[in-house]
């Protein structure tokens, strides 16, 4: 080959990704050519991954309002097919957070189409399952319209449509949130019903009125604000079925108290968020002490049945259980000696969490993206991309027999030389160990093409490629995409590629015209066996 000849630089084959390989291509923010999502894409990525934090290249507010303008086009166009995605999301239980949704489900409800706020009204009681979220709701739907009369009707629906003391339940653990009190909404919306029980409850939330027949749970509750003692607490829970919520400050700081709580049955997700309270009040963490809970404890969170019903998110534990094992709270100066019963079975809840994930059984090269976009952290909290890429990651290497790990970047020097390390990660390696291995890999530019690339240069026969990144690829000679078809050409394998995005951008490197690609998107507790099901075929 001539190389002063400049008509040998042009390829349809091998296109540098600082420049676009087709003219659909867009420019990603690190400066590489990748290829745009369609909206419903751009929607589940928000409504799953959330904007927390930002990424690497854009800060949080930037990326907020790049993914808002996404949902309110996407009412403006389609608002029912908008609400058709959001109850498919909340009551999949796919997103680890719940404000993207309840955010979007507002927008819905301010729709300019009849037929897209009616859509929103009627999906109200299966998105908005607690007090919480009717809080958070109302805040949000108030930046986009008014308190009509089809909201407010919508909104006594919500009340009117659980049983009393279901409603009591609610009323009385999340009495206010996000600026909004229960007293608030239900002055605002102005419920009637000829059901004397609960106008009773609506009495007593707008007036402190206690003179009419109240459900059960509510004398409990106003007895423990008028308790002061450990005893009296102990008791009352027993005697109500009271939730922390429902005590008062002090309360909540007697280690009698949580010991109750754990005895008649504290909620999952109440269970691990206080986990590190517990063990700081010897609820747990040594089995010698009388009063012991830590089996209790453990017994919970390993129950796959338990986990199901409460909606437990896969990427909840893992924080839960990062946070717990580091000793010390991501916010704040509190600590405590971490339980080694309570990490094992949180490593266990993380698995179960999934469900069952039946494997697709073909050869599997797992690419972990660790360059340095990918230290930008998930969710604002205490991990990285980096880090949830790997956990995520463990759910095939854990089903899937005939898989590999290589965590791949480009080398700092020059971005020339390409670093792929096959990873010593395996069914049985705990997720500590999982994390703390990626987390100690050199890290510089980004090159997606690098797994295709090195499997074709060692001679491995892979079915499926699976990329997960944030797509922020510059620094490779050759597209993604166009090494895919390279290694297929070469080997003869129809290999596929899926790509499993781990922030809300607008953009992947999966050719949208390949059948043979798939994108995924990051913390989804449906990804891995959307993963086997299109690696087998059968999507």
């Amino acid at each position: 080959m001539n190389s002063s000849d400049p008509l040998t630089r042009i390829s349809t084959r091998r296109t540098p990704q600082s420049v676009p390989a087709t003219p659909d291509q867009v420019p990603n923010h690190a400066g590489g050519h990748v290829f745009e999502i369609t909206p419903e894409q751009r929607l589940r990525r928000f409504l799953i991954i959330g904007t927390s934090g930002g990424t690497y290249y854009q800060g949080e507010a930037e990326l907020t309002r790049e993914n808002a303008s996404a949902v309110i086009d996407f009412a403006a166009t389609d608002p029912a097919r908008l609400v058709e995605i959001i109850r498919e999301v909340s009551l999949a239980g796919r997103a680890p957070k719940q404000q993207p949704t309840i955010f979007a489900l507002a927008v819905a409800a301010a729709s300019e189409r009849p037929e897209g706020r009616a859509a929103a009204f009627a999906a109200l009681p299966d998105v908005l399952r607690t007090g919480t979220h009717l809080m958070l709701f109302a805040k949000y739907v108030t930046q986009f319209r008014g308190w009509g009369s089809g909201l407010m009707r919508a909104a006594r629906r919500w009340y009117d449509g659980k049983e009393v003391d279901a409603l009591a339940y609610q009323l009385v653990k999340y009495r206010s949130r996000e600026g909004f009190s229960q007293r608030d909404l239900l002055r605002l919306i102005h419920p009637k019903t000829d059901d004397q029980l609960r106008n009773a409850l609506y009495r007593w939330i707008t007036q402190d009125d206690l003179s009419y027949q109240l459900p059960r749970l509510v004398h409990g509750f106003v007895a423990a604000q008028a308790a002061e003692s450990a005893t009296d607490w102990v008791r009352l829970i027993k005697d109500y079925r009271l939730s922390w919520e429902m005590l008062p400050d002090a309360a909540l700081t007697e280690r009698e108290v949580w010991e109750a709580l754990i005895e008649v049955g504290l909620p999952m997700t109440a269970l691990i968020r206080q986990l590190p309270r517990l063990t700081r009040l010897e609820v747990i963490g040594n089995a010698l002490r009388a009063g012991d809970r830590t089996d209790d404890v453990v017994a919970q969170l390993t129950d796959p049945e338990r986990l199901s019903r409460a909606r437990i998110h896969p990427f909840n534990v893992l924080v839960a259980l990062r946070t717990y094992a580091a000793g010390r709270s991501f916010r704040g100066s509190s600590t405590w000696t971490p339980a080694r019963p309570v990490l094992d079975a949180l490593d266990a809840a993380y698995y179960a969490s999934f469900g069952n994930v039946v494997p697709a059984n073909r050869r599997t090269m797992i690419g972990l993206d660790v360059s340095g976009s990918m230290m930008a952290r998930i969710a604002g909290g205490p991990l990285t991309a980096r880090e949830a890429s790997a956990a995520m990651s463990m759910i095939t290497v854990a089903t899937e027999p005939m898989t590999a790990v290589y965590g791949f970047t480009s080398a700092a020097a020059g971005w020339q030389d390409r670093v792929l390390t096959e990873l010593p990660i395996g069914p049985r390696q705990r997720l500590e160990g999982v994390i703390d291995t990626v987390s100690g890999l050199p890290f510089g530019g980004t090159d997606c093409a690098l797994p295709m690339i090195k499997a074709l240069e060692l001679g491995l026969e892979v079915d499926t490629f699976l990329v997960i990144t944030d797509s922020e690829t510059w620094a490779g000679s050759v597209h993604p995409h166009q090494a895919l078809a390279e290694y297929r050409r070469k080997t003869g394998i129809p290999a596929k590629l899926v790509v499993w995005g781990m922030t809300s951008t607008g953009f992947s490197i999966a050719d949208p015209r390949d059948s043979g690609m798939l994108d995924l998107v990051g913390v989804d507790s449906a990804a891995p066996q959307l993963l086997a099901d299109f690696s087998r075929g059968d999507l």
